[in-house]
């Protein structure tokens, strides 16, 4: 019976979310609700109230600066918690969210509507995959030491 309590904790602690986890979740949450307010004010704009494109423009360059701070995050976490998955996750968003900010200023509508959704599917995705499950060190690999 002591054994079987031994072995318990590690295993436990291991699935304990780390502070580099929270770190991601916390940003990765922010990265999503700035997200979500990018429809909101673009629809006031269309809905022909004209400072809604100055709301679209500052939640853009707000939801772009979030969007570089988690790869930052995310690079911490693939070094400390040996998960690449979120770095790689959050490259492929702010690849796109950047696609798409310099398609709206460009003004090609045609890719920056669609790149929007996708991008609202991404970080929705990500955000319930960082509270999904904890985010503790995965297993250690043969030869790590």
């Amino acid at each position: 019976m002591v054994i079987a309590a031994d072995r318990s904790v590690p295993v436990r602690a291991a699935r304990r979310t780390r502070a580099s986890g929270w770190v991601l979740r916390a940003v990765v949450s922010a990265h999503a609700i700035a997200g979500f307010g990018q429809p909101v004010f673009a629809g006031v704009f269309l809905s022909g109230d004209y400072d809604g494109l100055r709301w679209h423009l500052t939640g853009a360059n707000v939801v772009t600066s979030i969007g570089y701070l988690q790869v930052v995050v995310a690079v911490v976490v693939w070094v400390r918690l040996r998960r690449a998955w979120p770095f790689f996750a959050t490259l492929v968003v702010v690849v796109a969210e950047t696609v798409q900010y310099f398609a709206g200023m460009e003004g090609a509508l045609w890719l920056h509507f669609p790149l929007g959704v996708l991008t609202i599917v991404g970080l929705t995705v990500m955000f319930i995959d960082v509270w999904r499950q904890p985010l503790g060190r995965s297993a250690k690999e043969p030869g790590d030491e």
